[in-house]
Formats: structure tokens, C-alpha cells, sequence
């Protein structure tokens, strides 16, 4: 039996299945390949067959890993498919290699589509529960992450499980005080709006999907981009775009105005607000309005953007409107837009020791940007990460600061090249890294500033999401005991990626075949060791929520290896390790008399006990105990603030804050309003990291004053 018969009679049997649960199917037709996608599979499979620095075979073992990774993908938290659908689709695991290399993904489809059906029924059985009621006197649990869990046994089990997550869903409203009438109305809604979202998806996405099982099972950071998620990644590598300035977001159906670029078109207009509802968009005045209600939100804004100096035409319900009030026509005409809050910015924070104000220069860095087309074009203003801190540092050298942090957390890396010459403003022209292919060559990168930008004292501030390009930078400062490193152990990836443009390589001359991200090589520090898996461990740690299981490279499927090699020809320019033992001695001392760092560490805390418990009571008193001493804890943080700052605390019995106690609500189900405020009310609370941060450099600044062993930078040596 061929192998095309054979899956095509498996199909057969499985829709006869099907039909004999419930009713239920996705809206929209079954989806199928297109003819492009399969030549672009077996392109890639032949790139990485050439290019991969840790290749493996495209054989019946990898075919199991892309299996294994593609229901992952579909279905992470096992609450669709069921053993026997599993079982059924046994035959399948050793053939994705040959559909692949065949260049016939029906298969793929296939599958995608039996999840399609499968997310129906649930959906609907969901449903069909809200109108049931739930008796929450009962003595059970839900288990709400179920990703290491075993596939349901049955259709039976898994219906329990949804039973235990509506009635889940339905009592965290109620904790936060709804009715029923309105949990009934507002789950429906949701359960719904998931539908959609699946019925929205398209050829495109389920073949990136079945891309990155084949990609990131060979590694995890080799990945496939079709042509717009490649078009994001190009924005964010140059923050800058073409466009009319909004940020935009989904509310009740509507495509809403969530942000307003500061100097961008829609800015400065005056006529777009924020909380309008796009409901239509002409890309030229001249053309007619195309109705976007219940598009995707992708859709909406490829037809928004355009070339710069042209208009586009918005049709606009205002947010004080109801769904039937007045429409707007607004005209706009398009802008290169700079992503400005991601650019490196900087601040001064005071810190008061004794008699003693020592000003310590922050900078932010969210990522390791780089205008290459910019460049490329001979733009003398080409925006790059490394020029923008080069020119602060410049400013705080004039500000004259005491030292200087640079807040890598949730930098997420970027260009190699920023990286090196980032460290290079520090260290000069030393050796920053170096590089390992897949033939075992070894390559050194060195910084090419011929002077030092900064050569007072420096910390860099990292967490977990601090990851490949702000590892690069940690670990350099810290191998050349040049600065303090502040904070969590960093994210651990320790891979280089090149990306092949797919209509280069397969030479189509437009752009509809996509990107493969691949990786090539692999860093190490300047001592020999990577960053890989294991991550720069910081001089002073401070608390953080995530651990090696649950979040960083450790915690992927098919990471590289840890591995060593011969240390570059360096040494060391600070002797910041004899000063150690006193920062530590200061910082703990600092830290248990600080409440805020406490209250932190309970939270952490909680979070982690939670998180391994993997479970809630569904019992109504059972919550509302655990909510009601949550919210006595919080009251108790808001009475011992105000006494500690010598507030009037006549109003310690006021509601505190709510940031931690659950609203049962989704993002999507939030008022805009509500959520600005929040996130505004985020910006300004007190960052207790950065705090302890800045303490700890202030209290370095202070001991170098004091050493004799401190030389400026400039008189040292380097090799």
C-alpha cells in the first residue's frame, strides 16, 4: 500500500469517528497546502542539511520529534485530543519525513484539521455547560497545567476536564464579584471568540507551524518566519516602520485604538483617539472603504501600512459611541514611524549614603537593534543600540555621574555586531567573544573603538529573559572584571543565528517565500566556558520567579549542549572581586531591613509553591478563604508602608491595590481604560530590582574612592 493511500484511508476512518460525537465543526472550509509551501519545506530541509551547525537527519527519528512537536504545538495543554485519537494517529509519526522530502504536506493539513474538529466539540460541550450551573460545594481541584500530563483516556475524561475548567472560569469571576447572568454571558463570549480565532487561521499559519515542529526539533532557536512574521522581525531589528503611529489592540470584537505614537500621523492629527474602533480602511483615498469587522488583526494592518507620503483612509466608529452611533472618515498619510521606547534611554537615580549623594547614570537598553537598511543606504542617522549608549554615556559623563548601570533584563538579544561593540565602549579593543562553526573553527570578536567611552565604575543589571546579545555583554564586563553583574542567571542561549531569505535562495523575486532563521555556530565566553544552558550567573544575585524548568534554554526541547573551549588571549581590568565580600555584606544587610524586597520574596515565594501545587480548589469557600487572606496580606503591605513613611494611616482598611488578586478576567475582556490605568500605575510603582541595583553600585562607587588598587581604566593594559 502506498503510503498516500494509506493516510488518505486513516482519514476516512477517523472523519466516520468523528461524526459520531458531537455535531460540532469549526466554521470555514477544511484548510489545505499550498503548492509554494512544500517546495519551501524541502528548501529548508536542504539548507539545513548543509548549513546547521549541529544537523541532524531528516529520517524516521526526526520524523517522531516533528510529530511529537506538532501536537505540542496544537494542542500543549492535552484538552482536545484524546489517547485514542493519538493511538490512531500512530502511523503517522515515521512518514512526516517523507512528506517533507516527498514534497506533499496533505498530511500535515490533515492533522491540523482533525484538531480543527476536535477544538469544535469542546468548544461546544463547553458551552453547553454554562447554562447547567455548578455545584461549588464539592470537594474537587483543577489542574491547570497540563503540558507533562498524559493525553486524556477517553472522550469521557476529557470532558471532565472541561467541566473543571468552565467551573474554574465560572467561580474566578464570581470571587470577583459578577453575576451569573454576566459570567454565562461573558464565558460564552469567550469560548466563543477562541473559535473564531481558530476559524480565523489559514494555510500560512498551520504551515509555520508544522515548519517550526521540523526546525526548532532539530534545535530550538532554528525556526521558519513566512513573509510577514519576517517583515515584524525586520521591524524590530530597525524600530522604525512605515505607518500612521497606532498601537492596536482587540476589544469586544473591534479592531480599538489602543496607543498613540508620540509624533506620529495619528498624533498630531488630533482627530484618532484612543479607544476608536477601525471598522473599514481604504489604502488610497481614491479607493473604496473595504469593510475589516471580524478580520484578523495581521489583515487590518498590512492594508494600514504603506509607502511613506501616501494616505490611507479610515472608517471610524469614536469610542464614546455606541455600535450604531456616528462613523468618522479619517484621512492620514503615512510616516516612517520610530519605535521610540525601545531605543536606549537613560536616567539618574540619587542614592543617599550618610551625608553622601552619589548620582548612579541608568541606562535601558531594550534590545540590540540596528538599522541595516538604514546603514546600507549611507543614512548618517541609521539608528543602531551601541551608537545610542555611546552617545548617553557621553551625556552622563557631562551629567557627572558616579557610575553607570546598564538594564539588560528582558533584553532578548539582536545583532552580534552591537553586542561586540557595546562591550567595546567599555573595554576597548579587547577580545568579546568567540565563535565556533559546525567544522570546529574558532573565531575571535573584538571590539573596534580605539577608546573608552566609560571607563568609571559600571554594573549590568540582568534577569532570566536576558538572553544571547545581553549575554555576549554580561559575560564579557564580567570575564574582565570590568563591572558588577546584578540580578537573576541569565536566560542561557548560547547559539548564533543567520537568516536565509527564501526568495533569494530560491530565487522568486518577490516576497512570498519567507525566512529560515538558522543556527551556525555557537559562542563562548572569552574564558572558554558558554553561556550555553547554564547562563551568566551574576556577582550578586537578587530573587527572581523563574527557575531552569520552567522558563530559559534548560527548559526547551533539544537544546545544544554546555560545552568549553581554550580561553582567548585576555586579562583582567578591575579588581572588583577583593570588593565582593563587602557589596554582598551590604547589600544583605540593606535588603533584610527593606520591606518592599521582602514583600517581593513572599510573593516569589507564593508564586513557586502555587506553581508546583498545579492546582486550585473548585470550592467556593475554599477560595474564598485563600482570596480573603491574600487581600489581608495586602492591607497589612498598605498599613506598614504608612507607617513606615509616616503617612495618616486612617485609611488602612481601604481596598488595596488589586494587581494581585484575580479579576477572572482575559486581556481581551478588560476595559481599555482599566488596563492603561494599570499599566501606567506598573510604570510608576517602585522597581525594587533597579532600587537594589543602584544601592549596590553607589556602595562600590563609595569603596573604589577608598582603594588604592583603583586606576582609571584608561592607565590599565589590555591585550
Amino acid at each position: 500500500m502506498s503510503k498516500k493511500l494509506w493516510w488518505i484511508i486513516l482519514a476516512l476512518t477517523m472523519a466516520g469517528q468523528a461524526a459520531s460525537f458531537d455535531a460540532a465543526k469549526l466554521p470555514g472550509a477544511e484548510l489545505k497546502p499550498e503548492q509554494q509551501q512544500a517546495q519551501v519545506a524541502h528548501l529548508a530541509a536542504s539548507l539545513i542539511a548543509r548549513h546547521h551547525y549541529q544537523a541532524l537527519l531528516l529520517d524516521d527519528a526526526m520524523s517522531e520529534k516533528i510529530f511529537d512537536r506538532y501536537l505540542k504545538a496544537l494542542d500543549s495543554e492535552k484538552l482536545f485530543f484524546v489517547q485514542t485519537d493519538i493511538d490512531q494517529l500512530a502511523g503517522i509519526r515515521t512518514r512526516l519525513d517523507d512528506a517533507i522530502i516527498d514534497e506533499d504536506l496533505d498530511v500535515f493539513f490533515f492533522i491540523f484539521n482533525f484538531y480543527a474538529q476536535r477544538v469544535a466539540e469542546r468548544i461546544a460541550y463547553a458551552r453547553g455547560l454554562l447554562g447547567e450551573g455548578f455545584d461549588f460545594s464539592q470537594k474537587e481541584s483543577y489542574q491547570y497545567e497540563r503540558e507533562r500530563e498524559a493525553w486524556p483516556k477517553s472522550d469521557e475524561a476529557v470532558r471532565d476536564l472541561w467541566r473543571k475548567r468552565v467551573k474554574n472560569d465560572w467561580l474566578r469571576l464570581k470571587l470577583a464579584g459578577m453575576d451569573d447572568k454576566s459570567i454565562a454571558t461573558t464565558l460564552d463570549k469567550r469560548y466563543d471568540n477562541f473559535l473564531k480565532r481558530i476559524s480565523r487561521l489559514r494555510s500560512e499559519d498551520v504551515f509555520q507551524t508544522l515548519m517550526n515542529a521540523y526546525t526548532m526539533g532539530i534545535e530550538p532557536h532554528t525556526t521558519y518566519k513566512g513573509p510577514r512574521a519576517a517583515e515584524e522581525s525586520g521591524i524590530l531589528m530597525k524600530l522604525s516602520m512605515v505607518g500612521i503611529g497606532t498601537v492596536l489592540t482587540e476589544k469586544d470584537g473591534y479592531i480599538t485604538v489602543r496607543e498613540l505614537v508620540p509624533g506620529g500621523p495619528s498624533a498630531l492629527s488630533g482627530r484618532l483617539k484612543i479607544g476608536d474602533r477601525i471598522i473599514g480602511v481604504a489604502q488610497r483615498e481614491s479607493d473604496a472603504i473595504t469593510d475589516v469587522q471580524g478580520w484578523r488583526m495581521d489583515d487590518i494592518v498590512a492594508l494600514i501600512r504603506g509607502a511613506a507620503d501616501t494616505a490611507v483612509l479610515l472608517n471610524v466608529l469614536p469610542a464614546d459611541a455606541g455600535a450604531d452611533g456616528k462613523h468618522q472618515l479619517i484621512s492620514l498619510t503615512r510616516k516612517k514611524i520610530a519605535l521610540e521606547e525601545q531605543y536606549a534611554r537613560k536616567t539618574i537615580v540619587p542614592v543617599a549614603d550618610g551625608k553622601a549623594t552619589r548620582r548612579i547614570g541608568v541606562i535601558s537598553l531594550p534590545s540590540f537593534y540596528h538599522d541595516f537598511e538604514g546603514r546600507q543606504s549611507g543614512d548618517r542617522n541609521f539608528r543602531s543600540a551601541a551608537q545610542d549608549v555611546a552617545r548617553l554615556l557621553g551625556e552622563l559623563k557631562t551629567e557627572k555621574v558616579d557610575s553607570v548601570l546598564i538594564d539588560l533584563r528582558n533584553n532578548g538579544g539582536g545583532s552580534l555586531t552591537e553586542a561586540i561593540e557595546l562591550t567595546g565602549l567599555f573595554v576597548g579593543r579587547g577580545p568579546v567573544v568567540q565563535q565556533r562553526d559546525a567544522t570546529g573553527e574558532v573565531t575571535v570578536e573584538r571590539g573596534s573603538r580605539s577608546g573608552l567611552a566609560w571607563g568609571g565604575p559600571l554594573g549590568v543589571l540582568i534577569n532570566r529573559g536576558s538572553a544571547s546579545a545581553s549575554e555576549i555583554f554580561a559575560a564579557a564586563i564580567q570575564d574582565y572584571g570590568r563591572g558588577l553583574v546584578i540580578g537573576e542567571t541569565s536566560y542561557g542561549k548560547g547559539t548564533v543565528q543567520a537568516v536565509f531569505n527564501l526568495d533569494q535562495v530560491g530565487k522568486t523575486g518577490q516576497p512570498k517565500l519567507g525566512q529560515l532563521v538558522l543556527t551556525i555556530a555557537q559562542f563562548f565566553r572569552i574564558d572558554g566556558g558558554s553561556t550555553q544552558l547554564r547562563g551568566v550567573k551574576p556577582d550578586i544575585l537578587l530573587p527572581g520567579a523563574f527557575d531552569n524548568e520552567s522558563f530559559g534554554e534548560s527548559s526547551l526541547d533539544s537544546p545544544l549542549p554546555w560545552s568549553q573551549i581554550k580561553a582567548a588571549n585576555y586579562s583582567s581590568t578591575g579588581k572588583l572581586k577583593s570588593l565582593l565580600p563587602s557589596l554582598v555584606m551590604r547589600h544583605e544587610a540593606r535588603v533584610t531591613i527593606d520591606k518592599d524586597f521582602g514583600y517581593l520574596q513572599e510573593d516569589i515565594a507564593e508564586f513557586r509553591l502555587q506553581r508546583a501545587k498545579n492546582r486550585v480548589s473548585l470550592n467556593e469557600a475554599e477560595r474564598r478563604m485563600e482570596r480573603a487572606a491574600l487581600e489581608a496580606r495586602l492591607i497589612a503591605r498598605k498599613a506598614s508602608r504608612q507607617a513606615g513613611n509616616g503617612a495618616n494611616d486612617a485609611d488602612v482598611n481601604a481596598k488595596p491595590a488589586t494587581k494581585l488578586l484575580d479579576d477572572g478576567l482575559q486581556a481581551d475582556e478588560r476595559k481599555l481604560a482599566n488596563e492603561l490605568a494599570a499599566e501606567n500605575a506598573n510604570k510608576t510603582a517602585k522597581d525594587i530590582w533597579l532600587t537594589e541595583a543602584v544601592h549596590i553600585l553607589s556602595d562600590e562607587a563609595g569603596l573604589l574612592k577608598l582603594s588604592s588598587a583603583w586606576l582609571p581604566l584608561s592607565s590599565r593594559t589590555r591585550h
